[in-house]
């Protein structure tokens, strides 16, 4: 049983691949301040509820948190018995990476692109929607060119509502229309709705400029905020939200075929 591990600054996400089909996937907060000790009593007790406590023969994760890399290679030798690879530039990760400093890409905007890659094989914008909203460029021969970092939609949320003394916290959902008639709508409109118009806008821009702009180009959707923005838009046509779970699995497959 290999367990892949996706450590954000928001969430980390983990799944349990039986070698056909993923047996769970679960979300969760990221809690920077927990010890090996803690998180490796979390992963006990989620395996345990999934009945695989005693079957974990491999773990892969990736980290964009530093301070939780060798807190979750800890916990994996301590507590799960392995030891765990870190996906990573270090690794032969099966792509190109075009940009003008490999080492400083995130290593989930690589595992995405990787998952793209082997998934589908054609040209492709990545719109992951986290703590940062990132739209990332993938080409048909599996090469990572780039992209775009933006702020996440809650973290627009947070600061709106942080720094503007008359407007408070609202929940992440659309209002029934683009013209808000109260502040709570006006605010869900420009978050939801602007964050639509954002997406939209950098997607033109960067199929006009995707190195295989004469190529028919997938637009994949992931992250833990996705599905706000995909049901008021066609123009991302294909939702994984377990995508970066997906090209861990694929990388362990590659390093261990």
């Amino acid at each position: 049983m290999l367990l892949t591990i996706d450590i954000g600054n928001t969430n980390i996400t983990l799944g349990l691949w039986d070698g056909h089909v993923w047996q769970r996937q679960w979300r969760l907060s990221t809690v920077h301040e927990k010890t090996a000790d803690e998180y490796g009593l979390l992963l006990r007790g989620l395996l345990a509820e999934a009945g695989e406590t005693a079957v974990i023969d491999h773990v892969i994760f990736c980290s964009v948190v530093p301070v939780l890399s060798q807190t979750f290679i800890q916990a994996s030798r301590s507590y799960l018995a392995c030891n765990p690879i870190e996906a990573g530039i270090h690794l032969d990760l099966g792509i190109q990476i075009l940009t003008d400093n490999p080492a400083a890409v995130g290593a989930d905007r690589l595992v995405n692109a990787l998952a793209a890659h082997k998934l589908w094989g054609e040209s492709a914008i990545i719109v992951d929607m986290g703590t940062a909203t990132k739209l990332d460029v993938v080409t048909a021969a599996g090469a990572f060119v780039g992209g775009v970092i933006a702020p996440g939609l809650r973290l627009a949320a947070d600061a709106l509502s942080g720094r503007a003394a008359k407007l408070s916290h609202v929940a992440l959902e659309a209002p029934p229309h683009t013209l808000g008639r109260n502040t709570i709508h006006a605010m869900q409109s420009g978050l939801i709705f602007g964050y639509v118009s954002l997406i939209e806008g950098l997607l033109q821009r960067l199929q006009q400029e995707h190195p295989d702009q004469q190529r028919p180009i997938r637009v994949i959707g992931t992250g833990g905020l996705i599905d706000l923005i995909t049901p008021h838009t066609t123009a991302i046509t294909h939702v994984d939200p377990w995508l970066t779970l997906t090209g861990l699995r694929l990388i362990h497959e590659r390093l261990t075929r």
